[in-house]
């Protein structure tokens, strides 16, 4: 059993350079840190990852310390007693941290992996989903990619096999952007994915030359909420505004021309119809909801009774409770729904969400595909796979 004698938490730098929170649980085994991404596409229905700001957050954990002392946790479902205190006093950001730490010290007593406390019967490997070439809100550039990733899932159920052919399409896709797009000078974006300033239909020209060299499925985040306003769909590159039914013919378009298998949120964040309506058209493509659903399992319900999808992104910290989590994971399992545990655009050097993923028996892992705080994910899911 971990009992909690005090809690601290300070503010740690993300890849972006941005603030997040870190929180550090003291146990009679030592001390135990977890800390959070932070997300800048972000949907409405996200919970907010701080409950005022992060400092008062800082706060809040200083004050309610000595109340974590009189619980014991012993499971996975005992971070219930820690909601039950922290419940509406913190942000997402910070639940999740504190709970992370938890799981941490609950690992180390019992001498487990993490997944372990989860799912001790674990044995599914996800598949990498892995962002090659970047636009929207993770790019920097004056012209780009209006869809914010562009992704390739290896075919191999293998970790470490699906980890060594993202790096050589990585490359490959280097080699062939400095062939297509003048203005490329091999730089990247928040998610160390390439920054191009080619349109999304080139993009995809680029990435399908190497399906004849790579045996991978090609995928798009479109982030479709993030330019959409005045019931359009608002276009930068290049420069047009597409109506809802437009945009529905423009990504079927796009998902017969290039044989996408993965896309994510075609359609803004509360267009449950749309995503129904292109599900019902491919249902043999995986129809992904992340901004529609932010990991909760209320707007999770809604898409199936609406059967708007049959992909749902997981992000812990959209939510903060590892409790709500399991929750979106048991309803989309019981639905069909295949699971996509994913990273931030921000990240930190914490790798536990590959231990949540492969604990939750995920479908696939969405971790980028290369520099230091994407990679040790991957290389976490690695050493979990060398353990078997």
């Amino acid at each position: 059993m971990v009992v909690i004698k005090k809690v601290t938490s300070n503010v740690l730098l993300d890849s972006r350079k941005e603030k997040t929170i870190s929180v550090t649980i003291h146990t009679s085994l030592g001390k135990f840190s977890s800390s959070s991404p932070t997300g800048k596409s972000t949907g409405r229905y996200e919970v907010k990852p701080y409950k005022k700001t992060l400092e008062q957050d800082i706060e809040t954990l200083k004050k309610f310390s000595d109340y974590f002392s009189e619980d014991i946790i012993e499971k996975f479902e005992d971070l219930r007693r820690i909601e039950d205190i922290v419940d509406r006093i913190v942000g997402a950001n910070t639940l999740f941290a504190l709970e992370s730490a938890i799981l941490k010290a609950l690992a180390k007593e019992q001498k487990k992996n993490i997944w372990q406390i989860i799912n001790p019967n674990a044995k599914k490997f996800p598949k990498l989903v892995a962002n090659i070439i970047g636009g929207g809100k993770h790019s920097h550039s004056e012209k780009k990619p209006d869809f914010q990733e562009f992704e390739v899932i290896p075919a191999t159920n293998s970790a470490k096999e699906s980890y060594e052919i993202i790096k050589k399409i990585k490359k490959e896709s280097e080699m062939l952007l400095k062939e297509h797009d003048k203005k490329f000078r091999s730089e990247k974006n928040d998610e160390n994915a390439w920054i191009a300033s080619l349109t999304d239909k080139e993009v995809l020209d680029v990435l399908k030359k190497l399906t004849n060299k790579f045996d991978f499925s090609l995928g798009v985040d479109i982030a479709a909420s993030s330019f959409y306003k005045r019931k359009k769909y608002n276009y930068n590159n290049p420069n047009f505004k597409r109506t809802p039914e437009e945009q529905f013919l423009f990504i079927s378009n796009l998902i017969k021309n290039y044989n996408l298998f993965y896309v994510e949120d075609p359609f803004q964040e509360d267009d449950f119809d749309g995503f129904a309506k292109l599900l019902k058209k491919f249902p043999q493509s995986l129809i992904v909801g992340d901004d529609l659903t932010a990991t909760n399992p209320k707007r999770i319900q809604k898409a199936i009774e609406k059967k708007s999808i049959n992909g749902l992104i997981i992000k812990p910290n959209q939510i903060g409770s590892l409790l709500k989590v399991k929750e979106a994971v048991e309803l989309a399992k019981k639905h069909k729904i295949k699971t996509i545990f994913s990273h931030r655009s921000g990240e930190t050097k914490e790798t536990i969400l590959a231990d949540l993923a492969f604990g939750f028996e995920a479908d696939f892992f969405k971790s980028g595909s290369c520099g230091d705080v994407r990679e040790e994910k991957i290389k976490r899911l690695i050493e979990i796979e060398k353990s078997f």
